[in-house]
């Protein structure tokens, strides 16, 4: 699809109308550098802003404004707390919110740790009440794009990304794409931990977000995995590595293959556990201890003639959701490129299911998204991933339209839940804390 002034043949880079959902948190000032930073491929578009917080709205729509102006961005930044408002004649919706905030996301990975299980953002009983919550919130969403925007483009940043577009791809008529830095970001974590330049990684990791593996690697034109395990020789001995790095390293020695750090999770679960356990604060009380400083930061640039955001200061990094402003400039300006997306399976990855939400790489263009071919995952890791990726199918149906026993089926098909017990437990202890945030019919 292409925005207004592409379909009527105009000359010039993508006029769009962008509404971004979440455009209050502490991530927006960084996806609005990012956009800004590319102000010239969207030029005369409309950015408009929604979130519940009208008084933090305001601040990013100031501060972009600010941005904007100080670098001659031909762009223009409204807000909103009115969803439907901003949803009216779009050509894209950016999803990116946390349903309860950071409050939930406490809860998330607090709960779990007392059964002994894994508490964390996207995996394991956390990441499924994520996805509840979530779906609850998107299917509304959904819903009013059909009738106020029914020919945009839903590019989704909302955890869990791949439970979020499953559950939409399945249900509705609106086309989703989700997207994650993931794909790039995993080889670069291999290099450091091996001491290997990133920069000289080439990569292709496929399978399902947040558990994806490499099915080409190479490094300065090599072959990177003999190299990789020569280096977990000299190195798994060596008591400064760090337990992240250790574990990167054994398990893309083991598997030659370089995973997702979420598989840290599955491949080393007992010692996580206790890693976590042994915290004294969760990692979203820590984000919400650095939450008012960040503030702080935006409000001072907001009040600058040229605002200059701080990496250190500024929640995710400068050019946060970097990924969607490059997509949708690939997409609404028919660039042609290759991107890692997270779309419907049509051929494109041999192990996983036709017609379910998988990760992968993918043209970009005026047409859409065109998977590019990657054959099978490795024959050792392909099993869970097939199990995640039952999970994700079970998860997104319980959450589009299911009932408690969907919903109690679903969690106990995730690989790190390990008994039925212990998953009835675990979700009744989670929905009553999420009550405000999950439909009726998961509480009965």
């Amino acid at each position: 699809m292409l925005p207004r002034d592409r379909q009527h043949g105009r000359i010039g880079m993508a006029r769009i109308k962008l509404a971004y959902i979440g455009g209050g948190s502490t991530r927006a000032p960084g996806t609005l550098a990012a956009l800004i930073a590319q102000a010239s491929n969207f030029a005369g578009s409309e950015v408009v802003l929604v979130d519940i917080d009208p008084a933090r709205l305001e601040l990013v729509r100031s501060l972009a404004e600010r941005m904007a102006a100080a670098r001659g961005a031909d762009v223009r930044v409204r807000a909103t707390t009115e969803r439907r408002l901003a949803l009216q004649d779009c050509d894209a919706v950016l999803s990116s919110f946390r349903p309860g905030g950071l409050e939930a996301r406490h809860i998330d990975e607090s709960v779990p740790l007392k059964y002994g299980v894994i508490g964390q953002e996207t995996q394991g009983p956390g990441g499924f009440f994520m996805a509840l919550r979530s779906i609850h919130v998107v299917k509304d969403i959904v819903h009013e794009m059909e009738s106020a925007c029914p020919r945009a483009v839903l590019f989704n940043y909302t955890n869990p990304v791949n439970i979020v577009a499953e559950a939409v791809a399945r249900h509705s008529d609106v086309r989703v794409v989700s997207l994650c830095e993931g794909p790039i970001i995993f080889p670069r974590m291999l290099a450091r931990a091996a001491g290997l330049d990133p920069a000289a990684i080439e990569a292709v990791m496929i399978g399902l977000n947040h558990a994806c593996w490499s099915v080409s690697h190479r490094y300065a034109g090599g072959e990177l995995m003999p190299l990789v395990q020569r280096i977990w020789e000299t190195k798994q001995d060596d008591a400064a590595l760090s337990p992240f790095n250790r574990r990167t390293l054994e398990l893309t020695a083991t598997m030659e293959s370089i995973p997702a750090s979420y598989f840290h999770f599955y491949y080393y679960r007992d010692e996580i556990v206790e890693e976590l356990r042994s915290r004294q604060t969760s990692r979203a009380q820590e984000i919400i201890a650095s939450a008012p400083s960040y503030w702080k930061h935006y409000t001072e640039q907001a009040e600058s003639a040229s605002p200059q955001l701080d990496p250190a200061q500024s929640r995710g990094g400068i050019m946060e959701l970097e990924l969607a402003i490059n997509v949708m400039d690939a997409m609404f300006n028919d660039r042609g490129q290759i991107w890692p997306v997270n779309i419907p399976n049509r051929g494109g990855i041999e192990s996983l299911p036709d017609g379910m939400v998988v990760e992968g790489p993918a043209r970009v263009d005026r047409f859409g998204f065109s998977q590019v071919p990657q054959g099978r995952l490795p024959r050792y890791v392909a099993g869970l991933v097939e199990a995640l990726a039952e999970y994700q199918i079970l998860a997104a149906q319980a959450g589009w339209s299911g009932n408690r026993r969907d919903a109690l089926r679903a969690l106990v098909a995730n690989p790190l839940v390990p008994s039925l017990p212990i998953a009835d437990a675990i979700y009744d202890e989670m929905s009553r804390a999420h009550r405000a945030h999950l439909p009726e019919r998961l509480l009965a």
